[in-house]
Parts: structure tokens; C-alpha cells; sequence
């Protein structure tokens, strides 16, 4: 008896046409984009989403074992009561934590000095934010900001319950739990307290999602009565609010991913206008901070892999700038952070990680670590007259690592090591780094894992992930999932291709505008690499990537469908074209730097057409795809993958499996609890194992 096979949903094709630049396009889908947007009630639409996502479950059901068995041994790599190394800030001590099984944290705080030891928890420890218990009867739940008032006897903080990241903000009396009345709706970022703890500062997003005002609230006034501090008026820029390392001023930064501008507001009189540090000028972009006599800034005005410069604290203007550390083609300065008595430098010099101090008189020191190859960055460094600079590093095979640098020592001290209760010997897995030739000549670095005794005669299977957008580099880091991968004879790879800054400012301009293909290339010339070098053979390579990396998938598989034997599409920013002539939508303005403008410049159309994986779906055979979604994204809205699977649906001639899931309610990251988002980890996994493996 022949069982039954789950039959694919197929979406209706409405016409529609629209013309740009003389071309006329057919997108006949364009009727999944709900025209209620940002709310989604459209009939139609839901019943469309809702067949994929049961299509999903049915295709996966047999499946389910595997991907139980996956979560599981996931789940059991996490520490169930794990807690992040104290911070001290003030006359406390902060720490979250996880109750056993719990999704989310508990927020705490004990005074220095106190009944616990050092940055030991007394034993009653106040409890200051309950996640779990505000997310109880939510299905979605993320915090968005958590701020203490300078004096220790109020807290800031911001809840999403949709995944839309509008975050309704409320102010809590510590020790009491009472609630101040006020709440304000729609905010984004952190809020920044006052010196005197009467008011702070906040940012809002308006109906588009786009952060565009900083307002100011005043304790114990109507919140319709908060003034507006700085508003935004080109729809290209996001506004933040910050505070600078000093505390002394409030930081408001406006730009888009090229172009910055900075105003202060001194802490201490926060009515005040807020001052121009340095006017906005195409690509120019520069950062802000305060060592208590000066200004610290990090700008790429003399060279894209940036400088340091100091500037009196009378007068933060450009002319007044003096160079500290200057830009340089080998050093790139990724960030920084003032303290009173020196400087931490965060820089990649060859694409790796390293960190430089600079004291008072301009000396500088680099910081050792204990591998050739890691990520290291800034930690959670709260007090600006610290002599310590905690750090967060790990590599391919070393486990999240909390350190403490003493400046004065000069030695680093282990504070915690990532914990994983099922066992994890680092000696049983291999990390390599290798370079392969892009067709333009590029080479291009490639970050390898696999456990001791896999074989690299092409037999294995190979998880290649790449991201290559935005500047964001991919470093070479730890993964308590990946082992589930690894111990069952994949290859890991991560391509840091062009599009990223793994090499530096220019390495991220070679992957975008009219170089973007260049960071498609770039993934499947690696692809290529790793086949002719023995990790992999064609059809057995598994890729992932998410959002702009989701792109990045649709692709490479469009460019070399034959290469790969599982995709996984998380969030896939596939529909670029229609997207980026969409001025409706809250990231497309500030997303043309990056991308192009299509709809003033016939060239950036063209070219952005040329590539998208939606407008250049044709029929063919295509490996097995894994998409996802989630309702309430506003960074890559729902319509886009759906739009996608749709059109590959009438275009593919096989009978490899292309499914899409949706998350109803979530938005970009996917599901919010720990645990919740580590079994649709272990579903991409089983998906994999079960499109590459005979027997997984």
C-alpha cells in the first residue's frame, strides 16, 4: 500500500505589472504583501502561510526523531542554571541568570560589600527584572533595554511582546517594584538617565518602524507632554541615543550604514540644545566618546579602515581634531571604549582580532591571547575609573570565555569558561584556516572545524555559512549546536567573504553596491575551494545564511544549484528589487547606500535585477530548501520568502523538498526563548542530515 505524499500548497497568481526606467515587470504574488501592512489580516494571505507552515510539520513529521534527538543533545550542551560573570556598576553588583528550563533571565543585583563576598551573590539577592515572569502569557517576549538610574534607585526597561521590535518602555522603583505610571509606547535603544536621575533620554520609531526622534521624559509628567530633543527628517537615517564612557554626556547619533553625524547634550543639563560635533558629509562616518577632559573620536576621514583623534572638552569640532592613532592599510579599528586612564582599541590586523591599550601618554600595549585564530571583543565595562577591561573571546574549538585584563598586571585572568554539561574536550576537534581563489584572483579566508579523524578525501559532508553584507564580519567563534554537525562527520565552514570587513573597510566595499556579485562569487569560488581540497564533493554541501545572508543563498543557488545538497534560507532578503523601489517600507531608504537606488538611477536597477535571487528564479532543478519567515519582521518582511517559495514552487523540475516556515508569532530573530529557538536549530539540522545523509 502506497502512503501518501504531503501535496505542496501553490499560491494563486493575481496579476499585477508595474513599470520602471521603460521596463514593465509581472510580479504576479505581489498580492502577498498585505496592503494592511504593518498589520497583517488579509484572508488570503494567512491561509497562505498557514498551508506552508502545516506542509512543513507533514514533511518533517517522519523526521521528528531526528530532530528531537538533535534538540536534545543541543539542550544538554546548555548549562540549565547558567549566569554571566557579575558586573560591578556603582554600589552594586549585576548579574542575570537562568532558573533550570527557564527560557528567559532573571535580573539581580546585591550591594558591594555587602553579605556576599566580592562579586559573589548574597544570598538573598534582589531580584530587579523577572523575565519569565512578564513573558508568561506572551508567545513571543524580548527585552529591549534595561537602564539603572545613577543613583541605583530606579530602572528603565523595555518589552516586545510580537517580534515587531516596538518596545513599550516603563520605569520601576527598585526595592519596591513599583511601577511609575508613565508608559511609552514605540521606543527603540537604550534610554540614557540624566545626572540627576529627573528625567532620560529615549528614541522613538514611527509608523514605519524607522527610529526617528529623541524625546526627553520627565519623571512624574504626561508622556504627550516629553519635548522632542532631535528629530531626523531624511527617511536614509537612524536615530540612537547613548551615553558616553564618562557619563557626562548624552550621545545622539544619526546616519545611515555610511554616514554619521553626532550631538551632545551635557548629562548634567539635559534641556540643553543639543551640539554638533561634526556636520554630515556622504561616507563620512565617525563615533563619540569621553575621557573626562576630552573627546575621543573615531572617524574614516583620512582613511576607510578609520583613525583616532582627540579633541579638548571645550570644543569637539572637526577643526579642533588631533591625531591619537592614525588609519593605516594593515590595522583596521573596529571600536573602542574610554576609560579614565587609558584607551581599549578594538582592531583586526590581517583579519584577526586583537586588542590595544593606550594609556594617558599615547603608549600603546597589545593584549596576548592563548590560539592563533579567535574573536575577542569589549565586554560589559560599566565603570569609567576601572583598571580592569573585561573581554569576551573565543575560537573555532575554545568554548565563550569571559576575561579579565588587569591593566596594571598586565595579565588576563579567566573569569568564566562557557560550560557544557555533556562534555566537550577541545582536543577532539580541529581548526584550520585556509585561503581560496576567487575567479577575479581574490583569496579569499575560510575558517574550517571538523572533529579529530574526519575524513577530508571528499567523503564528508560540509556545512558552509556565509553572511557577507553591512561591514559585518564573521569571525571565527564557537558553537554548542555545531556540535551535533561535527560529531556526526560534517566539515564546518565559514566563509568571510567579500561584503564583510574580515579584512578591512575595503573588504566590505568590494561586496556591495555595483561590486555585490563579487560577494556571491566569493561563495561559491570557496564552495569550489573546499571541493578541490578534499572537505567536500558537489551535492554535499549544506549552506546556510540568514537575512542579507538569506540573499546570499538565493544566489548561489541560482549561480550553482549543482554545488549544493541542502539549503537552509533564514529570513532570506530574496525580493531586492521590488524592496528597494518600495519607499513604503521602513528600511529601504537607509538600505541604498548599501544597495543602490533603483528607482533615480537606471544603472543600480539594472544591475540589482541582475542578481535578485526572486527576479532571476528560472525553471530548473534546485536542491533541497529550507525557508523561513516571521510575521512580524520589519527588517525582512514575511511577503519576501513567501513571494519566493511561490514562484520557485512553478519553476523547479524536481522533487527535492522546498519548504517554508513561518513563524506566526515572531519577527526577525525567530522564536525568543532559549530553548524555543535552539529546536528550530536542531529542525534546520535534521533537514540537513536528512537531505545529505543516507543514514543520519
Amino acid at each position: 500500500m502506497t502512503s501518501l505524499q504531503p501535496v505542496p500548497p501553490v499560491a494563486e497568481q493575481r496579476p499585477h505589472t508595474y513599470t520602471v526606467h521603460g521596463l514593465t515587470i509581472e510580479d504576479p504574488y505581489h498580492w502577498l504583501k498585505d496592503q494592511s501592512y504593518p498589520k497583517v489580516d488579509d484572508a488570503d494571505v494567512l491561509a497562505y502561510l498557514e498551508a506552508e507552515n502545516a506542509y512543513f510539520e507533514a514533511v518533517m513529521a517522519p523526521h521528528q526523531k531526528l530532530t528531537d534527538t538533535i534538540f536534545a543533545e543541543i539542550k544538554a550542551r546548555q548549562k540549565p542554571d547558567d549566569a554571566n560573570v557579575p558586573v560591578k556598576d556603582g554600589g552594586y553588583y549585576y548579574q542575570w541568570r537562568f532558573e533550570a528550563e527557564g527560557q528567559y533571565r532573571i535580573w539581580s543585583r546585591w550591594p558591594v560589600g555587602g553579605q556576599g563576598a566580592d562579586d559573589k551573590p548574597a544570598a538573598q539577592a534582589e531580584v530587579i527584572l523577572d523575565e519569565p515572569a512578564l513573558a508568561a502569557e506572551a508567545d513571543y517576549f524580548r527585552l529591549g533595554a534595561l537602564s539603572v538610574s545613577n543613583d541605583g534607585r530606579l530602572m528603565a526597561y523595555s518589552t516586545d511582546l510580537t517580534g515587531a521590535e516596538r518596545f513599550a518602555l516603563r520605569v520601576k522603583v527598585l526595592g519596591t517594584g513599583e511601577l511609575l505610571g508613565e508608559v511609552i509606547e514605540n521606543t527603540s535603544g537604550n534610554p540614557v538617565w540624566s545626572a540627576d536621575d529627573g528625567s532620560f533620554f529615549y528614541t522613538v520609531v514611527d509608523d514605519n518602524w524607522r527610529p526617528y526622534q529623541v524625546r526627553r521624559h520627565v519623571l512624574g509628567t504626561p508622556v504627550e507632554d516629553d519635548p522632542v530633543v532631535y528629530e531626523e527628517h531624511d527617511p536614509g537615517f537612524f536615530v540612537g541615543v547613548s551615553s558616553t564612557s564618562s557619563q557626562r554626556y548624552v550621545v545622539i547619533s544619526t546616519g545611515d550604514h555610511v554616514t554619521a553625524e553626532v550631538y551632545l547634550v551635557p548629562a548634567d543639563a539635559p534641556a540643553s540644545d543639543p551640539r554638533l560635533v561634526a556636520a554630515r558629509r556622504d561616507e563620512h562616518d565617525y563615533t563619540v566618546d569621553h575621557q573626562g577632559d576630552r573627546f575621543v573620536i573615531r572617524t574614516n576621514d583620512t582613511h576607510k579602515n578609520n583613525r583616532l583623534v582627540t579633541a579638548p572638552d571645550d570644543d569637539p569640532s572637526e577643526a579642533a581634531w588631533e591625531t591619537l592613532l592614525a588609519g593605516s592599510d594593515e590595522r583596521y579599528i573596529t571600536g573602542f571604549q574610554a576609560f579614565a586612564d587609558f584607551l581599549a582599541v578594538e582592531e583586526r590586523i590581517d583579519g584577526l582580532d586583537q586588542i590595544r591599550l593606550i594609556d594617558r601618554d599615547g603608549q600603546s600595549t597589545h593584549i596576548e591571547f592563548p590560539e592563533a585564530a579567535y574573536r575577542v571583543g569589549i565586554g560589559a565595562n560599566e565603570e569609567f575609573e576601572s583598571r580592569t577591561l573585561r573581554l569576551g573571546y573565543e575560537s573555532m574549538v575554545t568554548p565563550d570565555t569571559v576575561f579579565d585584563y588587569h591593566v596594571d598586571a598586565a595579565e588576563l585572568r579567566t573569569r568564566k569558561v562557557q560550560e557544557i554539561p555533556s562534555g566537550y574536550d577541545p582536543l577532539g576537534y580541529v581548526a584550520e584556516r585556509t585561503m581560496a581563489p576567487a575567479r577575479d584572483g581574490v583569496r579569499v579566508p575560510v575558517s574550517i572545524v571538523y572533529r579529530k579523524g574526519t575524513p577530508k578525501d571528499g567523503s564528508a559532508p560540509l556545512y558552509l555559512y556565509g553572511y557577507g553584507a553591512y561591514g559585518s564580519g564573521m569571525s571565527p567563534s564557537f558553537s554548542t549546536t555545531r556540535l551535533s554537525l561535527l560529531d556526526r562527520g560534517f566539515i564546518y565552514a565559514i566563509a568571510h567573504i567579500r561584503g564583510g570587513d574580515e579584512l578591512g573597510y575595503h573588504w566590505y566595499e568590494a561586496g556591495k553596491l555595483d561590486r555585490r556579485t563579487n560577494t556571491f562569487n566569493d561563495f561559491v569560488d570557496v564552495a569550489r575551494h573546499l571541493i578541490a581540497e578534499g572537505f567536500a564533493r558537489e551535492g554535499r554541501i549544506a549552506i546556510a545564511g540568514g537575512s542579507a545572508g538569506g540573499e546570499l543563498m538565493g544566489a548561489v543557488v541560482n549561480q550553482a544549484p549543482e554545488l549544493w545538497g541542502a539549503v537552509a534560507a533564514h529570513v532570506p532578503f530574496v525580493d531586492v528589487l521590488n524592496t528597494m523601489l518600495d519607499t513604503s517600507l521602513p528600511l529601504t531608504p537607509i538600505e541604498w547606500p548599501e544597495w543602490g537606488n533603483p528607482i533615480e538611477d537606471k544603472a543600480a536597477f539594472e544591475y540589482i535585477r541582475s542578481y535578485s535571487p526572486y527576479d532571476q528564479l528560472q525553471t530548473g532543478r534546485y536542491p533541497p530548501m529550507l525557508v523561513t519567515a516571521g510575521l512580524n519582521d520589519p527588517r525582512v518582511t514575511y511577503w519576501e520568502p513567501a513571494k519566493y517559495v511561490a514562484k520557485l514552487r512553478t519553476l523547479k523540475q524536481d522533487d527535492n523538498p522546498l519548504l517554508m516556515k513561518t513563524n506566526m508569532g515572531a519577527g526577525h530573530g525567530g522564536k525568543s526563548g532559549r530553548f524555543d529557538s535552539l529546536y528550530e536549530v536542531a529542525e534546520e539540522y535534521a533537514f540537513m542530515l536528512w537531505s545529505l545523509t543516507e543514514d543520519p
